[in-house]
């Protein structure tokens, strides 16, 4: 993967290519058709929170906060129109992360028909994990995601169940946007998203590979 510390890509990765509505039980429980294409969106670099640096901010005006757990895919090699059997040779590796949505402002846009931006790319609205190589995740197509609220268990999903899978998104995304090394694609989440407040802790894992804690405040 030409010799680059990924282990830093939240530093200089350029893009963050998210899919929403990747699993059917998620469409399900927020009452969204099921896609016959990947559903894309895109959150700014400003939006990562590494674990340690502090805590996740719910954005000022907003009143119905939720987590979603996500598998992060860290791009290695540039991929642009690439097909799904050249995918995963170009993965460098992986990272769990939090897709913190302000259910509030994105359920205002969908009825207005604009940009999910406010809902989506605030500051710290991206938690994420340290890199885990390809070789502690060997089979990303198949691993628990799971996230508990003060220790409350709330979702609880596999990557099994994606309705588009890795290589299927990359090649889609690489026909529109030229990935390059140190990118991040978020693979979408599973049924269990919910609400947070000021004062709660979200834990997140992968599997038992990795898993991160943040506490949740309200931005002043």
């Amino acid at each position: 993967m030409s010799g680059q510390n990924f282990a830093k890509f939240v530093h200089w990765g350029r893009n963050i290519i998210a899919v929403g509505r990747n699993y059917r039980d998620h469409c399900a429980e927020l009452g969204n058709q099921v896609p016959t294409k990947p559903l894309l969106f895109m959150k700014p670099p400003s939006s990562y929170l590494e674990v340690g640096t502090g805590p996740i901010q719910i954005p000022k005006g907003c009143t119905d906060f939720h987590h979603e757990v996500e598998l992060g895919i860290v791009i290695g090699e540039t991929c642009r129109d690439v097909t799904e059997d050249q995918v995963m040779s170009r993965i460098a590796g992986y990272a769990l992360t939090l897709d913190m949505t302000a259910r509030d402002f994105q359920e205002e846009a969908k009825k207005k028909g604009t940009p999910w931006t406010l809902a989506k790319c605030f500051d710290t609205s991206l938690p994420v994990s340290r890199f885990i190589t390809t070789k502690e995740l060997a089979d990303p197509a198949n691993v628990t995601l799971w996230c508990k609220v003060n220790d409350e268990i709330r979702q609880n999903g596999n990557t099994a169940d994606m309705i588009f899978s890795i290589p299927h998104l990359i090649s889609y995304i690489s026909q529109y946007f030229t990935l390059q090394p140190g990118d991040l694609v978020l693979t979408g989440t599973p049924a269990g998203v919910g609400p947070v407040s000021p004062g709660d802790s979200i834990t997140a894992g992968l599997g038992d590979i990795v898993s991160m804690k943040f506490d949740v405040i309200q931005r002043k």
